[in-house]
């Protein structure tokens, strides 16, 4: 029933599509880095797909970051590299306003047989999703995504020095303003744009999104950077650390909970310390106890880890503090409803929808288990320590979560296998590779 009302709102969306105009439909799907892999469609042929759902290959789910099919992710030999059924979710429907006459829906995945692929990780937030449903929560998500404008040529930044905020960079390109612009029309709620600390740096906030519209926007968002930036001849980079001696790229993520009965901030209690509810201490202390388990999610790959250095704004301990820009998570004030935490350890490379289940399944198993939260750290907290420090390597962090029974349950044991292989393939490659460093140190004098 659910499947006919979805492709029912779909064929909705595609009436009023046609009568405006738009001729061809993406089926996008989120893959295991957050890009977005998608079929164009014309419009006489999607009401078609909306209710037989698309055919793409199923592997496409648990390619690794060359795009390499891995083997033992579950997806490819073991299913004779079968094709998948995408489903378009008719709340994300928009027209895209950087191409001509093009709509486009984000799409869930399943086999023939309709199971889903619980790897694809959309399906993996709406799996915790539901769990904070049943506890009687609905999650409020936002992501900064700090990213860089290049030479798509050269690579190199467009413009050097650290100028953070000041008002003549924050429009030197006019890809900005651009980008701005187009994701208004997008359906995306610009609030603030700005340059950042790095030469050629920049930050967009827009609102938060109530449930799987969280990373949804975040989503949307990075991918319709990367599409605006090269139609103004430029490559736009979400890199966690492009560039050794430049500030590196994050995507701190903000969140709250809202209670499904009454919609008041379940997070939030003016007088108590921080402002926290009792909900609130248990959530960010769920967050510390399986800080180790889930920062393979926050900080996926071997670039990410050399974002984090002290006195960078980047987390390297298990911490909290309020307003403190240096801990684990962050506490916002604001007034009693904005209020909310921010975790400062995702980078630009991460996934936004694994991000939020990682963020959410370990808040609310604090909050199932009610656990205690420590004393804040003493601030700075990345100087403060006595506190756990977070993995200094992506093996470590793997194997943190292969061992976390509770967050493997919530996040799912066949996404938990398909992640860490792909990951562990990627590592691999890596250790095969001849670099520069070596060439100039081996290869003329011996």
């Amino acid at each position: 029933m659910i499947a006919e009302d979805k492709s029912t709102s779909v064929e909705r969306v595609l009436s009023e599509w046609r009568k405006g105009g738009i001729r061809n439909v993406r089926f996008e799907l989120p893959d295991m880095h957050g890009t977005s892999r998608t079929k164009i469609v014309p419009i006489e042929h999607a009401a078609h797909y909306s209710v037989d759902g698309l055919n793409m290959y199923g592997g496409v789910a648990v390619l690794d970051s060359r795009s390499d099919v891995v083997p033992g992710t579950l997806y490819n030999e073991e299913v004779a590299y079968a094709d998948q059924l995408l489903h378009p979710d008719p709340s994300t429907a928009a027209i895209v306003p950087w191409l001509e006459a093009t709509g486009r829906f984000i799409c869930d995945a399943s086999w023939a047989d309709g199971k889903p692929l619980a790897a694809s990780p959309r399906h993996v937030f709406a799996r915790v999703l539901e769990r904070s449903r049943q506890l009687g929560y609905e999650p409020v998500m936002g992501m900064e995504s700090e990213f860089y404008l290049l030479d798509p040529e050269t690579h190199k930044p467009l413009f050097s020095g650290y100028h953070i905020f000041n008002v003549v960079r924050n429009t030197w390109v006019p890809a900005i303003e651009r980008i701005v612009s187009q994701m208004r029309d997008y359906g995306i709620d610009i609030i603030t744009a700005n340059c950042e600390y790095a030469g050629s740096q920049w930050e967009i906030n827009y609102a938060p999104g109530r449930g799987m519209a969280g990373p949804d926007l975040a989503f949307s968002f990075k991918n319709g950077v990367k599409e605006i930036a090269r139609k103004e001849g430029l490559l736009a980079s979400f890199m966690s650390k492009p560039f050794p001696d430049s500030a590196g790229s994050g995507a701190h993520t903000h969140m709250s909970l809202v209670r499904i009965d009454g919609g008041k901030n379940a997070m939030s209690e003016d007088g108590a310390e921080a402002g926290l509810s009792k909900v609130g201490r248990q959530f960010i202390a769920g967050q510390l106890r399986h800080a180790a388990s889930i920062y393979t999610l926050l900080a996926p790959t071997i670039n990410c880890l050399k974002r984090r250095r002290r006195h960078t704004f980047s987390p390297t301990n298990v911490s909290w503090g309020p307003e403190d820009r240096s801990a684990f998570v962050r506490v916002k004030g604001g007034s009693a409803e904005s209020r909310h935490i921010e975790n400062r350890a995702p980078s630009g490379l991460s996934n936004p929808y694994l991000v939020g289940a990682a963020l959410l399944a370990s808040g609310l198993l604090g909050i199932e288990d009610k656990l205690e939260l420590e004393p804040a750290a003493h601030p700075p907290a990345e100087e403060d320590e006595s506190k756990q420090k977070l993995p200094t390597t992506l093996e470590e962090s793997l194997s943190n979560l292969e061992g976390d029974e509770r967050i493997t349950k919530l996040l799912g044991e066949e996404f938990v296998k398909a992640y860490t292989v792909m990951r562990r393939y990627e590592l691999q490659r890596f250790a095969d590779h001849v670099t520069d460093w070596e060439l100039q140190e081996y290869l003329e004098i011996y």
